[in-house]
């Protein structure tokens, strides 16, 4: 395979298969991650809600991205050469609207975003704001990330669409239990429970396709992420939201986190699983 177009996905190949077990992940750099934090405090602030930042486009080179307040136009806090497919911890904020501005990576602090929108955190929720498409149709769109507990054992999944090679996608077991039918560029499905634990995911879409393995932890709830490979295929990002029941959100698992993780025993999928996400 051919990684030097998608450097961060050379990156996430040379670790190695690392399971989604693993709570806290690695911040996207010394410098992306905000100082002294990789997840909400434990103590819950009832007047704030919870950011993080994806970059889901393939041909856009690093970033640096600014979080502002729209009342005064403060920085909150800057994420530093973010790459295709790194995903940002989560960032307490006050509830309030803020401006996400994208600037080429090193650029100076007057430069003309690459792209800039506005977003609104509400208080007790968290959100994903991602970029996502080719360069040349850039797009921001903001998630909304349900951390409702899953049953004992088991765990909570959802499917964002971002790949570029593909307008739409499906996502099923290796066992043909469909995850996702016909998912749009851009769009997330609802949530679903799942047993915990590992799973092999095909994905298909118009003239590409191309397999997954993924593990959840039991009490997790995990956002998988479709994105393009630098070889022509698609893959699964997981991206951890909340490790455990009832938890506040986690940080973001980065590109070397396992998003290409191998299983060697994969549990059958039940007949009825994820009848209801979408």
């Amino acid at each position: 395979m051919n990684t030097s177009r998608f450097p961060h996905l050379k990156a996430a190949l040379a670790t190695g298969a690392t399971a989604l077990l693993v709570t806290v992940a690695a911040p996207l750099s010394a410098a992306a991650a905000p100082s002294g934090s990789t997840a909400a405090p434990a103590a819950v602030n009832e007047q704030a809600g919870w950011l993080r930042l994806g970059h889901l486009s393939p041909d856009t080179k690093s970033v640096d991205v600014r979080v502002s307040a729209v009342s005064g136009g403060s920085t909150l806090f800057e994420l530093n050469g973010v790459g295709y497919g790194d995903v940002s911890p989560y960032e307490e904020l006050p509830a309030g609207t803020y401006t996400v501005s994208m600037v080429p990576a090193g650029a100076s602090g007057s430069s003309v975003p690459v792209i800039s929108e506005t977003v609104t955190v509400d208080a007790g929720t968290a959100t994903t704001v991602a970029a996502y498409g080719p360069t040349a149709d850039l797009q921001v769109r903001s998630f909304d990330d349900d951390l409702t507990e899953p049953a004992a054992g088991s765990a909570r999944i959802r499917l964002i669409q971002a790949s570029t090679l593909t307008p739409e996608v499906d996502v099923t077991t290796a066992q043909g239990d469909a995850i996702a039918r016909d998912a749009k560029a851009g769009s997330a499905t609802g949530y679903a429970e799942i047993p915990a634990g590992d799973w092999s995911l095909d994905l298909e879409g118009e003239g590409v396709s191309d397999t997954a393995d993924v593990s959840v932890a039991p009490g997790s709830v995990t956002t998988l992420f479709v994105l393009d490979t630098a070889n022509g295929g698609l893959t699964i990002l997981p991206i951890l939201d909340s490790a455990s029941v009832g938890d506040v959100p986690d940080g973001g698992v980065d590109t070397g986190g396992g998003f290409l993780a191998a299983a060697d025993d994969t549990p059958a999928a039940p007949a009825k699983l994820l009848g209801g996400i979408l």
